[in-house]
């Protein structure tokens, strides 16, 4: 596989990587990128609002099938110049050649932008579908992982399932994958959403139990109306526990109560982990800001207790 000369970063960021390990608890959030102009709009208000919290990184994801590469780069390119965030790529296989993978790459090295999370990705309009390699393309995250650490300095982080990946027949296989794409040379991990923390504290213990010392951020994202739940279903391929399902459903015909249970909840689960050495938190934010910082500022004013 020609790889061509690795990219110079100019004036490079700070490596992610290396935030976990020194600046333990991490705070960060997740956009997507916009698909029309009041998505932008609204993009953009929740970065500006969240900006002020100062959190450690942000990242920004990349649509099924490589449908959104270039909004995800320009979003990106956008925040590393114009903000005082620090960004990060999300980047897949799905339907790209090694050197398409390679000129995403070359552009987020163009802007400084340092920190890529590797993965795979599901095929594009149905998530559950049979995964094809492009011709030209990878195979799996770890060889994603590793063509993005011979591209240039880059911080290179990888997803981990809780519940296990929707494609691994059994959990200890979902493991050895996850070692595997780690010693390719990915730094650190973020976990697909879930919303017990014992879903996160089992996925923890296994992968150490497995000699993997990779630091393992926690993805968070609050309920705050009853279609999240399916659709977080959808997006992390897990069943959403049913004991907290029924809590929701007691109050399914009140949307306020059901957005102060999410909050809650989220604000609990956060907390147990913060308690338990969890190396950061990931909010998902589906672009909206609100939800986010009253979880937050739960989290703090619990700290000064």
């Amino acid at each position: 596989m020609a790889l061509g000369l690795p990219s110079v970063l100019p004036n490079p960021q700070p490596a992610i990587g290396e935030l976990i390990r020194d600046r333990q608890p991490t705070f960060s959030f997740e956009f997507f990128p916009p698909k029309t102009e009041a998505g932008e709009r609204l993009l953009w208000q929740a970065i500006r609002e969240l900006e002020s919290l100062r959190p450690s990184f942000v990242s920004i994801t990349y649509g099924a099938g490589g449908s959104t590469r270039d909004t995800t780069v320009s979003v990106t390119e956008r925040i590393a110049t114009d903000t005082t965030l620090l960004p990060m790529a999300h980047l897949t296989a799905v339907n790209h050649s090694v050197a398409e993978l390679r000129h995403v790459i070359g552009r987020l090295a163009g802007v400084g932008v340092r920190n890529v999370l590797a993965v795979r990705g599901d095929p594009p309009g149905n998530p559950g579908g049979e995964w094809v390699r492009h011709p030209e393309g990878v195979d799996y995250a770890e060889d994603l992982v590793r063509l993005v650490r011979d591209a240039g300095d880059f911080s290179v982080g990888v997803a981990a399932f809780p519940y296990k990946h929707p494609r691994s027949p059994d959990v200890a296989s979902d493991t050895t994958h996850f070692v595997r794409k780690c010693r390719a040379g990915a730094e650190f991990a973020i976990t697909q959403m879930f919303f017990e923390a014992d879903d996160y504290l089992r996925l923890r213990d296994r992968v150490a139990a497995a000699g993997c010392d990779t630091p393992i951020l926690a993805g968070v994202m609050p309920v705050t109306q009853i279609g999240t739940i399916e659709r977080s279903v959808q997006l992390s391929g897990a069943p959403f526990p049913p004991a907290l399902a029924a809590r929701f459903e007691r109050v399914a015909d009140d949307p306020e109560a059901v957005r102060r249970l999410g909050i809650e909840q989220a604000s609990e689960m956060s907390r147990r982990l913060l308690d338990e050495g969890v190396p950061g938190i990931h909010f998902i934010t589906l672009n909206r800001s609100t939800a986010t910082r009253e979880v937050w500022q739960n989290l703090k004013a619990g700290a000064r207790r």
